[in-house]
């Protein structure tokens, strides 16, 4: 199938949802072509070229899409990425280019509990999927936070456990991520997993739920959003290498 011509959006408007976090609307005559229902699927937002950087291309998702606009929350870094410094300077009628929405990875119904878990990059993408559950859904979410005042409102079934998890230092190699995903209770029955974080976290995470809970492959949805030190081009190529290693793997 052909991926969709990437189409001109413009700013509508930005609000801060939380200390660290920031949601950019974007809407204008683009969006006429932009299928309905895409909150949860992800987009590349393509910025321009510069005389300090070439033309940059990133991976972000859908939050949330109303009549001609959608959604896009960006975390806010220190180090100042290109995405990060764009949300935060653009203003209302700036254009961007913007590539997709290519398909969600959305939760399925069925199993006894879930278990979701990630990183404020994958917040937008699990905060869709917490609201898609069904009333009588029954599981945990491990939510990892730069800051207390970066926890915000979410919708859950009241059967949904939520745990923020405050980590300042993302992608060191302790993994507080995995860490107190281990010290959940496991409740018995069929869990379907939902997970997306930094790389190395990742990879202990997938480690853990594989060989220790031994959690199917077909209940299991993993990925890494990004990688410690590494541009996105340089976390794609490895993720495609760690994908064709573990795909060796004995299931």
């Amino acid at each position: 199938m052909a991926r969709p011509t990437p189409r001109t959006l413009h700013v509508i408007g930005k609000q801060a949802v939380s200390r660290n976090m920031l949601r950019v609307t974007l809407g204008g005559e683009g969006m006429q072509a932009f299928p309905d229902d895409q909150a949860g699927a992800y987009i590349k937002l393509i910025f321009p070229a510069t005389a300090e950087q070439p033309q940059l291309m990133r991976t972000y998702t859908v939050r949330a899409q109303r009549e001609h606009e959608i959604d896009v929350d960006f975390v806010l870094h220190d180090d100042g990425g290109p995405a990060s410094l764009w949300a935060s300077d653009c203003q209302p009628g700036d254009s961007i280019l913007v590539g997709g929405p290519g398909p969600r990875k959305s939760l399925h119904e069925g199993p006894d509990w879930y278990l979701i878990a990630g990183d404020m990059t994958a917040l937008p993408a699990i905060s869709v999927n917490l609201e898609s559950l069904p009333q009588d859904a029954r599981g945990v979410a491990v939510l990892e936070i730069l800051d207390e005042a970066d926890i915000q409102p979410l919708q859950v079934p009241d059967g949904i456990e939520l745990i923020w998890l405050v980590n300042s230092h993302p992608g060191d190699e302790s993994h507080p991520l995995v860490e107190r995903i281990r010290q959940i209770d496991w409740s018995p029955g069929r869990v379907q997993v939902w997970a997306a974080c930094e790389f190395g976290s990742m990879r202990a995470l997938r480690q853990f739920l594989r060989e220790e809970r031994e959690v199917a492959r077909g209940d299991l949805y993993i990925s890494s959003y990004w990688k410690n030190g590494s541009s996105e081009d340089q976390h794609k190529l490895a993720k495609r290498a760690d994908a064709e290693q573990a795909d060796q793997r004995p299931a």
